[in-house]
């Protein structure tokens, strides 16, 4: 026994010599020594020149937090000064990093089991270089040497500090060129604080961008989830980031905090950020924390978005959405960071697109052969107005204000916005949404939209899309094929039960009518724009009204001033009840044929021929009246509508006054043409035979709507 305590006394006590001659070593070494070494080694590892140009130095710190006989073991502190980091030959800064300082510890007992655990490096006062050739090489990858096998040796490190610094960054495959300044605070600033400061802020943003109210732009569903998060709420912020640049061309301002350490590997220490950013036109603001980054863990943020057009984002973000009116959004991003398959969730998201609100939840998932947009979308109030810029509408203000190329022509009326087809490609989408409540005054009663978008491989299909209009429907499915060049198009739509007194709900003899607008379109096409679009239109257009009342001040209500011109030259200002209008037009090339076009009214029956030019936006139409009885109607002659869409030209043919004999005149007229207008003779709901149209047709063949082959 007492052998045995000699051993273990001399054991012991030469464990104790041999930490203290470590100690003494690392705390009087010169590690200055060791500088060609390690300047050496390290340039080896990274594969370009590595330097430490100042002191080493050392020294001993019980490490805060541990506890037991641990706690009483000093760890190893080391700092290195004035270190360089060249960058490839071919970089215009020669320095890829310099560092005033670098500090780290070591943990003393994983080193045992050949692990080098470094608990934090800080890094003071960096100065980094970051560049890329349009080439795709970079100044941040490093040629690291090819490994010869496992090595012995794990290296852990958890965290990285830093102090004020400065990051130059060249992007010339991206066209960004950005100055960003790091700087103290000074002091934290709470989570709570920088997330009220950044919502007023962004809100006065989403006022002057979009004119909506304060009321208007309240927060969504998920801000209460964000303010609640005790483990957000504890995070304070540290430093200030001011960057200043370019991006595509755009100017680039952004102000941003953040946390003084980020966590690599402890998922449970949330890494708290912020930005306010302006590229161009459009503004970006989160606040919120990032986790477990060596693992690419997740972020979770407040986001807020701003600008001219939603399109805008699509430089920035990588997902195609359309041009749209100024807007301005707000909700809970939540991102699932992974290497080519992250997923970004913006839920009970809120916001204003022009006059409409929007709300809803997308999802953004970068997996697959191409990123995806899934998700639910929702608009309360939508003014129909904010639709035109979908399809290249607007004045040449507002469409340079949202950056269209092309500018409408003066003379025209369709838009020849060209879509943007190359960005269809970039991403699958499957969206479904609703709209509530459509505005657009009285002229054009729509209730509500929904509509269900899936693009797949640069297909873009609504189907379907489906209008309430006027206590009845137009149902309908488009398909826009942007594969191709030029882009294929087709459409199909079926307008039933659309009642008359409530397309014109202000007109008083309309009130009292029981009529009904049905009609059928199908359309296929070719272009790259609406005008294009219906430029090349094949197919036929079908449309029946009856038991109605027309009158000059009618058409003033609907805005259509050449009809208005030729109601009035027909009937003057008398209400003429309508018994049934017909019309059976074919397309061909863009060009609108009437091959039945009739007014069946209680004092004449009105043949309208001739076509419309959706090419040159063309008008050629003849009215011809043939009257009901002997009356002063017979003395007026047939009516003309020449001109553009943009300046139609109604007059009067000079020459032949109208026929007499209407009833003999509306046979021939009614005679085979009208037999594909039978399907449309549908009787009002509730009503076994209300159609003043279903006499004319009852004994002809039925025949439905085919879109020409063309």
């Amino acid at each position: 026994m007492r052998r045995a305590r000699k051993i273990l006394t001399w054991v012991g006590g030469i464990l104790v010599l041999l930490i203290v001659a470590v100690i003494l070593f690392i705390a009087f070494f010169d590690w200055n020594r060791l500088k060609p070494t390690i300047n050496e080694k390290v340039s080896e590892a990274i594969g370009r020149p590595f330097a430490i140009q100042g002191d080493i130095t050392a020294h001993w710190a019980r490490e805060p937090g541990e506890g037991g006989l641990v706690g009483w073991i000093p760890w190893p502190h080391f700092t290195a000064r004035d270190i360089v980091v060249t960058n490839p030959s071919w970089a215009k800064n020669n320095r890829f990093a310099s560092l005033k300082t670098i500090d780290f510890r070591l943990s003393p007992f994983p080193l045992i089991a050949h692990r080098i655990v470094i608990p934090e490096v800080r890094l003071g006062e960096p100065m980094i270089d970051l560049e890329r050739q349009k080439s795709g090489d970079n100044t941040w990858t490093f040629k690291l040497p090819e490994s010869s096998g496992p090595s012995q040796w794990q290296l852990e490190l958890n965290a990285i500090a830093f102090d004020k610094g400065h990051i130059d960054f060249s992007d010339a495959q991206n066209q960004i060129a950005m100055g960003i300044d790091v700087t103290p605070l000074g002091q934290g600033i709470p989570f709570d604080q920088i997330m009220d400061q950044q919502e007023k802020d962004s809100r006065a943003q989403a006022r002057k961008t979009t004119g909506a109210s304060e009321k208007t732009m309240a927060r969504g569903d998920g801000d209460e989830k964000d303010r609640q998060d005790d483990t957000k709420r504890q995070q304070l912020y540290w430093f200030a980031w001011d960057a200043k640049g370019t991006y595509k061309k755009s100017t680039v301002e952004a102000k941003a905090r953040t946390g003084g350490v980020l966590a690599l590997r402890d998922a449970k220490r949330p890494f708290p950020v912020q930005a306010d950013t302006r590229f161009g036109d459009t503004h970006i603001a989160f606040v919120g924390t990032l986790t477990d980054p060596m693992n690419l863990g997740a972020l979770d943020i407040r986001l807020w978005f701003s600008g001219t057009s939603m399109s805008h984002l699509y430089d920035l973000t990588g997902v195609t959405l359309p041009d749209t009116p100024p807007f301005a959004t707000e909700g809970h991003l939540i991102a699932n960071l992974k290497k080519g398959a992250s997923k970004f969730t913006y839920e009970n998201f809120s916001g204003r697109v022009g006059g409409s609100d929007l709300g809803g939840t997308l999802v953004f998932d970068t997996g697959g052969p191409r990123p995806s947009l899934t998700g639910t979308l929702k608009s309360r109030q939508l003014l129909f107005s904010d639709l035109a810029p979908l399809i290249g509408g607007g004045t040449n203000a507002e469409k340079a204000e949202r950056g269209d190329a092309v500018k409408q022509p003066a003379d025209k009326v369709l838009p020849v916005e060209p879509f943007k087809t190359d960005r269809w490609n970039a991403m699958d989408a499957d969206v479904h949404f609703t709209g509530a409540k459509i505005v657009h005054g009285e002229r054009l009663p729509i209730e509500n939209l929904d509509t269900h978008l899936v693009m797949k491989d640069a297909v873009l299909t609504l189907d379907p899309l489906k209008f309430g209009v006027a206590g009845g429907t137009v149902g309908s499915n488009l398909r826009l094929d942007g594969s191709s060049s030029p882009m294929k198009g087709r459409l199909n739509l079926g307008a039933r039960h659309l009642k008359l007194k409530e397309l014109f709900p202000s007109f008083e003899p309309m009130k009292t009518s029981f009529g009904e607008v049905n009609g059928d379109a199908s359309l296929t096409a070719t272009g790259n724009s609406p005008a294009a679009l219906l430029g090349s239109s094949n197919g036929e257009v079908k449309l029946l009204i009856n038991d109605g009342a027309i009158s000059s001040s009618l058409l003033e209500i609907a805005g259509l001033n050449v009809g208005n011109y030729v109601v009035n030259k027909l009937f003057g200002d008398d209400v003429v009840k309508i018994n049934c209008m017909a019309a059976d037009l074919v397309s061909t090339d863009g060009v609108m044929a009437s091959r039945l076009f009739a007014f069946d009214t209680e004092k004449a029956l009105i043949n309208v021929t001739g076509d419309i030019d959706f090419r040159d936006e063309k008008l050629n139409l003849d009215i011809v009246p043939h009257t009901k009885g002997f009356r002063l109607f017979s003395l007026r002659s047939p009516l003309y509508v020449h001109g553009t869409f943009k300046n139609p030209s109604p007059g009067v043919h000079a020459g032949p006054l109208i026929l007499r004999g209407g009833g003999a005149v509306a046979l021939a007229v009614f005679a085979a043409p009208v037999a594909a207008l039978l399907p449309l003779a549908v009787p009002e709901s509730g009503k076994a035979d209300a159609t003043q149209c279903k006499p004319l047709l009852d004994d002809l063949k039925k025949t439905p709507p085919k879109a020409s082959a063309k």
